[in-house]
């Protein structure tokens, strides 16, 4: 299966994770883009909102993988808020459009979600089955809740569709954990290089991942198995409290000190740095059951092998030798 794959809003951290998978796969990848680069694949242009000669590549594509969203790491002021719903949920509306105006709809469409919809709990994992949206758990804070808007928007738009030959998929994403540059993972990893990845907060919360290539495998099986459609989570099957997903990361990459951060202390740096301490606080204890039940097997199912060959190949990267570390058990 080695037809077109079009990847709006590629060009971001996992969308280049996305499309030079696919690229090796010998796809023929199209990413759109509002500011196009060279890259190994074909870069068209858009807006991510009006018509225009990018719904060509769509027509007659085999998939789409629609990606497009302004980034959360921010503050959440009023100009950045409409920003973030906007790029998501008018692109969506876009490119649904664009699936119905196509002479030859694509046979399926991943449309990017986030595991975030789900609500901040200690107790028992979200799963597609069981899970309990977030919006009015007790002990969240109010402002908690405008990520919950957004997601149920952005997924909300891409239901509008009325489609007839294209399969749809919901991708409720974890945190997706890669080496390369601008992700969660080289965020995490600088704490801990500076000594400042010990527990946020009570270290409670549950932290939800996925490495990245059980992302890239992951999504893979999205666009072959014809039964997968609505909604599917993507996350390893081993979340954990943040103290010991930090202290796993820590030993990985050989820092034996990390200075915990008091909840208060997370808001202040939170603010300095311009973002949400939400997205260190909330608890997203998230799992997939519908992946497995499609014979999906986990290359990292647990952070320890994870973050191991991370830090590996973070440090290959940067031309560090390979250093021996201890099993976590």
């Amino acid at each position: 299966m080695n037809g077109r794959v079009v990847i709006p809003g590629g060009s971001g951290h996992c969308g280049t994770i996305l499309a030079a998978a696919l690229w090796r796969d010998g796809r023929d990848v199209v990413v759109l883009s509002r500011s196009p680069r060279p890259a190994p694949w074909r870069v068209a242009a858009w807006d991510g909102r009006t018509p225009g000669e990018w719904e060509s590549e769509i027509d007659g594509a085999d998939a789409v993988i629609h990606l497009s969203g302004r980034s959360v790491d921010c503050r959440y002021d009023e100009r950045n808020r409409r920003e973030i719903l906007d790029s998501r949920v008018v692109s969506t509306h876009a490119i649904g459009a664009a699936i119905g105006r196509a002479r030859v709809p694509p046979r399926v469409w991943l449309q990017a979600s986030t595991a975030t919809i789900y609500a901040h709990r200690y107790d028992a994992a979200n799963d597609e089955t069981i899970g309990i949206l977030g919006g009015s758990e007790p002990g969240a804070p109010d402002t908690w809740n405008f990520s919950i808007e957004v997601a149920r928007a952005w997924e909300a738009a891409a239901d509008e569709t009325v489609l007839s030959a294209t399969r749809r998929v919901l991708m409720r994403t974890a945190m997706v954990m890669s080496p390369r540059g601008g992700g969660a993972f080289e965020k995490l990893l600088r704490l801990v290089r500076f000594g400042l990845g010990g527990r946020a907060g009570d270290g409670r919360q549950y932290v939800s991942w996925i490495h990245d290539v059980d992302f890239v495998a992951a999504v893979r099986l999205l666009l072959r198995d014809d039964a997968l459609s609505g909604i599917v989570n993507l996350a390893a099957p081993g979340p954990l409290p943040n103290a010991e997903f930090m202290r796993i990361l820590r030993q990985a990459y050989g820092r034996h000190v990390g200075l915990p951060a008091p909840r208060s202390l997370t808001e202040l740096g939170a603010l300095l740095l311009r973002t949400e301490s939400e997205l260190i606080l909330k608890s997203r204890r998230v799992i997939s059951t519908r992946l497995p039940a499609r014979g999906f097997v986990f290359s990292f199912p647990e952070w320890w092998s994870a973050a191991a060959e991370l830090c590996a190949r973070r440090r290959a990267q940067q031309g560090a030798p390979p250093r021996r570390v201890r099993s976590a058990a």
